[in-house]
Formats: C-alpha cells, sequence, structure tokens
C-alpha cells in the first residue's frame, strides 16, 4: 500500500488531513493483519482437506480403507450403548498425534 502524500505547505489544516490519513492507512493495515490473523484455521482446515485427498494414492489407500473399516466398527459396535462412545471419542484424540507422527515418518 503506499502512504499518503504529505503536504508541502506548513498550513495546519493540511497537515491533520495528512495526520488523519495516515491514521486511517494505520488502522485499516491493523484490520487486514487481524483478519489474517483470524481466518488462518480457516485457511489450514480448507489446506488439510486438499492434502487428505493429495495423501489418499495407491499404496495408502489399503491403510484408509481398513481404518474405515475399523472406526465403523469401533462406532457400530455393542460397546456403543454401554456408554464406549466417549471412550472412544477419547481413546482416539489421544491417539491422533501419535498416528500424525507415524505417517509423516513413513513420508521421509
Amino acid at each position: 500500500m503506499s502512504l499518503p502524500q504529505m503536504p508541502t505547505s506548513r498550513d495546519p489544516k493540511e497537515m491533520r488531513k495528512a495526520l488523519l490519513r495516515l491514521r486511517m492507512e494505520m488502522h485499516r493495515q491493523e484490520v487486514r493483519l487481524e483478519t489474517a490473523q483470524l481466518l488462518d484455521p480457516i485457511r489450514r482446515l480448507r489446506n488439510m482437506g486438499s492434502s487428505v485427498q493429495h495423501g489418499l494414492d495407491g499404496r495408502r489407500l489399503s491403510f484408509w480403507n481398513l481404518a474405515a473399516v475399523v472406526a465403523l466398527g469401533f462406532v457400530t459396535g455393542k460397546g456403543v450403548r454401554g456408554g464406549g462412545l466417549a471412550r472412544l471419542l477419547g481413546m482416539s484424540s489421544s491417539l491422533v498425534p501419535l498416528v500424525r507422527a507415524l505417517i509423516e515418518s513413513r513420508r521421509r
């Protein structure tokens, strides 16, 4: 962004106008920065979705199929009626970082 031009004259009215323009430009930049910070998690989610689609190539597809079948077995199994769903969610949320680390180590 280009900064507003400074007045060539020493007129106080022109100086106040220039100061006001500078303040408005500063405010615009602050709003732009805060908006980018707020939208960053949404961009990460979008990128994660596209990276999952790219990650489903032939070699890893069988792993994902197996994981989906196991997950469906847990969700639709007999233990769900006994409150096992909360336990399953807790266990899966604790295993997510481990699975991510495993996948990342295989990529390298």
